[in-house]
């Protein structure tokens, strides 16, 4: 018999009615595969799903593949990577070959690390990519996981996180799961094969190849109550030929096909001898591995005492151990057992895992009837031990089941507090709410009372309810503020975060007021000037609510702070303040120092809000190739951790930088789905940010009328912003568009209003937007007046795609005004930007260079090169050019060694180079400026 996660070693000769099922799994091994591939099983319990991932992985055996098992295990769903462990234990003696952090972070997630280790389940799951690539060098990989419904959160995700990597690896994932979605993590767009019922066809056909068919009125009850699932067929074909009178029974008392199955293999249980029931209780209690462990010590269930179950088909024994016959099967012993024999079974095992604490203690707590302070103490341990690896969603469920157990409703109020903090990374955000909850509902501390609610103002802000969020947040800083300061700025933190998606006046208003209330209380402890903690929270508040109120103030701040040794969260505080403010060079520098910590040994990978500041940031210094990198890296991150923000976010930076080039399909294809995934109506970030870019793909498509109606959507009627921030980047935008349609005075007026309600000063980005905003609007006499202002101030320069704008209009204005020579310089400037960005502005500025006489000569083949690869390539190739192996690639992207080097190969041709060592020079000549423009002989 085979092993714990293993399949039978004998199968039907034929697996009737799926053929078509049969024909897709054994094409993924038949031939051995050149790529990397995944497919979801889906189906009700007894469709056939174990058959046929047993087919696949016996032919895929065959064809000299190496095949990983693993199958999911109710009592283990609650364990922290334990199903990962199970699959990767052949195996772990590779793990020594990883590079050194991947390698930390599996064994600290383990629990097997030398030296403990913060967890980090990024790492984690580019450890187990990495080690499925490097082991598919030897041999193609079949990956194999059934019952993934019950495998541990922990071990889905790093499986989602591999599977969605799988490029070039000869590894093949198949997960096979009850019901009709596939289970969290591959629940997003992994393709997908659902088992529906047999046709009555294939049904016949199966009845006729069992032992004993039934005939007659039997044979159609039988195929009446199964309604086409395998599984339901065979079984009710053995009681039927064991008691013919049952299908006159159910006749009479119809039953849903599950119960059906329930009640069938219990009578099948009831009527084995105690002994057998009492080994078989005894297996149904444990996993695999604490069977194995209590038969090490003599109490395990004896095989003699088995043979009645293995001669009914229940389940099969060998010197590999004990294997029920279906999942089902074990299920329904288990819950048709007595709660005093099921408990009397898992103390016994607990007895024989003091070894393995996390283990016993879960077995413990399945035994207690009523509140058990020294089981919940050990499950508190064991969650301690679950953070430490890095199993968020098992330290909550640990957490939450010892305050079920506690005796003290301190206790209970203290760990259900805790639980819903352990919960929050999880992204669940009804769990984290429902754990607050119970613990408001039992406790009066204050303290334990501010952190639940914290913690539940952070769930209703996860699941969109910003107006309810925000108050729960609004009100816990208000309370916090005199005790609990360091809760309070978190919590007001977090209330800012809300601020700076919604962009609403009333929010930035009440976040504002509660504000001063913490700074009154910080002086008050402290003297005048805050501590370094709550100086970064204020910063980033005050960038949230008031960015231009007090700016000169709020930028004078931000330098002195960046000049102090900042942590990682101080870090990601004041490099997003520093975008906000419009200080795009230092938040870069800012930003890029928090991501590095996070790409440390030892630390958390959850940068993905980071990344799109940097994004954002990146498209305004000109680095669009390095814009949309960080995009895609962010939508990984974001897809690891069910951050819809940072999707959307991540999607609007793609579609930004693709409208600014023209492709403008492809940007509306972004734009539309970053507005699916987040409301716009609540959401004015992704509102403001998404009608920028259909607006933006409109004008290239030279529909004028239908980029003024996009842009003008980011004001309201009354010139109030969609965002207070980030509407304010459209102002040049509208003028061109209204221009354009013939809106001139509409745009004015859109205008006018807009910057009424600019409350204080205007960064030197908005002066120059505005300025150029105004100059397109203005008659043609006073145009130049407002380009000249704007370009003589030199910190214009710092946003190269808005200078280039404002350039080429000013040129314009300056050729239409006969003043040939001024205007060439000019022109050049812009068309030399636009090229370095391939932004399809190139083509006005050419014509505007060819009317003043300029022959605008194509830009260098070297400098596209790099346009022709995709942003993660890009990514590749530059870190590449600095050096880096395919290793430290494939670590600092979250990729496989294998997948970094196909998509070198794919690059190399396009780049016209034969290998790495000549990538230097083509990213250097990529990033250097476009050769001026030659004058025509033709003259002015």
């Amino acid at each position: 018999m085979p092993g714990p996660g293993e399949f039978p070693a004998r199968w039907p000769e034929r697996i009737v009615g799926r053929d078509t099922a049969l024909a897709r799994l054994r094409g993924l091994v038949e031939p051995v595969p050149r790529a990397g591939q995944v497919l979801v099983v889906t189906g009700e319990p007894g469709m056939g799903k174990t058959v046929l991932l047993a087919d696949a992985a016996e032919r895929a055996r065959s064809a000299g593949m190496r095949v990983l098992r693993v199958t999911g295990r109710e009592s283990e769903s609650k364990l922290a990577f334990a199903g990962l462990h199970q699959l990767l234990r052949p195996v772990l003696s590779s793990v020594a070959d990883l590079p050194g952090r991947q390698a930390q972070a599996l064994l600290a997630a383990f629990g097997d690390a030398a030296q403990p280790v913060a967890p980090d389940p990024f790492l984690t799951g580019v450890a187990v990519l990495t080690l499925l690539s490097d082991l598919s060098e030897t041999f193609p990989v079949l990956v194999v996981a059934d019952d993934a419904n019950w495998l541990d959160r922990s071990s889905l995700e790093v499986l989602a996180f591999a599977g969605g990597r799988l490029d070039a690896e000869r590894i093949v994932l198949l997960l096979g799961a009850r019901g009709q979605a596939p289970p969290s993590g591959f629940d997003r767009g992994f393709p997908e094969l659902h088992l529906g019922p047999l046709s009555a066809a294939d049904s016949g056909r199966l009845l006729d190849g069992q032992p004993r068919p039934p005939r007659g009125q039997a044979r159609a009850q039988v195929l009446a109550q199964a309604d086409g699932n395998p599984m339901a067929l065979i079984e009710l074909a053995k009681v039927v030929a064991d008691d013919p009178a049952a299908a006159r029974r159910w006749g009479a008392e119809p039953l849903p096909l599950t119960e059906r199955l329930s009640a069938v293999i219990t009578a099948r249980f009831a009527a084995l001898p105690e002994p057998a029931q009492t080994a078989l209780v005894l297996a149904a209690v444990a996993d695999s591995p604490d069977l194995g462990a209590v038969a090490r010590r003599g109490a395990g269930p004896d095989a003699q005492a088995l043979a009645p179950a293995e001669q009914l088909g229940l389940v099969t024994v060998d010197r590999a151990g004990l294997q029920f016959s279906h999942p089902l099967v074990r299920s329904a012993i288990y819950h048709a057992t007595p709660f005093a024999q099921r408990a009397a079974a898992h103390r016994q095992l607990a007895e024989g895992l003091q070894d393995q604490p996390d283990r016993r203690a879960w077995h413990l707590a399945a035994a207690a009837l009523r509140p058990d302070e020294q089981v919940a103490s050990l499950l508190e341990t064991t969650a301690a031990h679950a953070q430490r690896r890095g199993g968020a969603a098992a330290a909550a469920l640990a957490m939450e089941r010892a305050a079920e157990l506690s005796p003290d409703p301190e206790d209970q109020a203290r760990r259900l507090a805790a639980a819903a903090s352990a919960a929050v990374p999880t992204g669940q955000a009804d769990w984290v709410q429902d754990l607050a909850a119970g613990a408001l509902a039992v406790t009066a501390n204050p303290e334990l009372r501010l952190t639940a609610r914290h913690d539940a103002g952070w769930a209703l802000a996860y699941s969109g309810h910003r107006t309810a969020a925000l108050s729960a947040l609004l009100s816990v800083a208000e309370e916090a503020a005199r005790d609990l300061p360091a809760l309070a700025w978190d919590a007001l933190s977090d209330a800012a975060i809300v601020v700076y998606h919604s962009g609403a006046l009333a929010s930035r208003q009440a976040v504002s007021r509660v504000l001063g209330l913490l700074e009154e209380q910080e002086s008050a402890a402290g003297g005048h000037r805050l501590g370094d903690r709550a100086r970064s929270h204020r910063l980033w508040i005050r960038a949230c609510t008031d960015p231009f109120g007090s700016r000169s103030e709020l930028v004078r701040d931000l330098r002195e702070i960046s000049r102090s040794p900042l942590d990682e969260p101080a870090l990601w505080r004041a490099g997003s303040a520093g975008w906000l403010l419009d200080e795009s060079d230092l938040a870069i520098t800012l930003l890029q120092e928090a991501l590095q910590q996070l790409r440390a040994p030892g630390t958390r990978g959850t940068s993905g809000p980071g990344l799109t500041a940097l994004g954002w940031l990146y498209i305004d210094t000109g680095r669009w190739d390095e814009a949309q990198e960080a995009a895609a890296e962010a939508a990984a991150l974001a897809e690891g951790n069910q951050m819809e923000l940072v999707t959307a976010a991540a999607e609007l930076i793609a579609a930004t930088v693709l409208a600014l080039r023209g492709d403008s399909r492809a940007a509306r294809r972004h734009a539309d789905s970053a507005l699916a995934s987040a409301d716009p109506a609540e959401n004015g970030l992704v509102a403001a940010r998404a009608r920028r870019a259909l607006g933006i793909a409109a004008l290239a498509e030279g529909n004028h009328l239908l980029a003024f109606s996009q842009f003008r959507q980011l004001f309201s009627a009354e010139g109030l912003p969609v965002h207070n921030v980030f509407s304010y980047l459209g102002l040049a935008d509208i003028a061109t568009a209204a221009v354009r349609a013939d809106r001139r005075a509409e745009g004015q007026d859109v205008l006018d209003r807009a910057l009424s309600h600019l409350d204080g000063a205007a960064s030197p980005r908005l002066e120059q937007l505005g300025a150029r905003a105004r100059g397109l609007l203005a008659g043609a006499g006073e145009a130049g007046a407002y380009f000249e202002t704007a370009l003589a101030d030199p910190a214009g320069e710092q946003w190269p795609f808005e200078r280039a704008q404002l350039r080429l209009d000013y040129g314009e204005w300056l050729r239409r005004r006969r003043r040939i020579n001024d205007a060439k310089p000019v022109l050049t400037d812009a068309l030399e930007t636009f090229r370095r960005l391939r932004a399809s502005s190139s083509a006005r500025a050419e014509a505007e260079l060819r009317a003043c006489g300029v022959a605008a000569a194509g830009a260098p083949g070297e400098r596209d090169a790099l346009a022709e690869l995709t942003p993660q390539q890009r990514q590749i190739v530059r870190l590449a050019s600095e050096g880096l192996t395919n290793r430290e690639i494939a670590d600092r992207l979250f990729l496989s060694p294998h997948t970094v080097i196909s998509h070198l190969y794919r690059s190399y041709p396009k780049l016209a180079v034969a290998g790495r060592n000549q990538l230097r020079d083509v990213v250097a000549r990529a990033s250097a400026p476009a050769p001026a423009p030659e004058s025509s002989e033709r003259g002015t």
